[in-house]
């Protein structure tokens, strides 16, 4: 099965960045910070630096290959692509600690291939017939392995964890009623999972 990205000139890797893509494999996290607005709400809502994630599905290439649930729909990106959205390009890995098999990680690939193109679910309902990156990632992985990464947890628990942060923004967002029983996951669950070990962050 071949996987592709769209087809643009990519901009050279840096050696750092070089040194950190040659150390990735097929099944590992990558996670990033991007700038837009709902997103950095959501890191701060989990405590977190990171609001975004996606997993590589492709190794074989001048860089590996990212599959990822974005605006507007899934796709596959190069990792030099995904990395360049990041704020001041902060990037980190992290992998399952029970090591993938061959079979597993083909299989990475066909759940990945499976869900692109979904469009983007700027709801973040876990349940919804659309996609957003922390959920496509859990799913993926636990369709490939029967591994399921991050908490599942409600609008209601994320803010019960953090009573003082603002909720303006939301209210706006959900046009004036937060859905607080709403199951989601995030980004920063998948990154603080027992069953992920931090590879490295740069």
């Amino acid at each position: 099965m071949t996987l592709s990205a769209t087809a643009q000139p990519l901009p050279p890797l840096a050696p750092p960045a070089r040194s950190f893509a040659s150390s990735l494999q097929i099944g590992d996290l990558v996670f990033i910070r991007v700038r837009a607005k709902p997103f950095l709400k959501i890191a701060a809502i989990t405590d977190s630096w990171t609001n975004h994630v996606g997993i590589v599905v492709d190794t074989c290439g001048d860089e590996p290959l990212i599959a990822e649930s974005t605006f507007p729909r899934s796709r596959f990106t190069p990792l030099s692509r995904f990395v360049a959205r990041s704020e001041h390009g902060r990037v980190a890995a992290g992998r399952l600690v029970r090591a993938l098999t061959q079979d597993e990680q083909q299989r990475i690939r066909v759940a990945a291939q499976r869900r692109a193109g979904i469009f983007y679910d700027t709801g973040f309902n876990l349940f919804s017939r659309r996609q957003f990156c922390s959920r496509y990632v859990r799913e993926v992985l636990g369709e490939a392995t029967g591994i399921e990464v991050g908490d599942v947890q409600s609008f209601g628990d994320l803010y019960a964890q953090h009573p003082d942060e603002p909720q303006g923004f939301w209210r706006l967002w959900f046009l004036g009623r937060i859905p607080w029983q709403r199951k989601t996951v995030t980004p920063a669950s998948l990154l603080n999972s027992p069953k992920v070990r931090l590879l490295s962050i740069h």
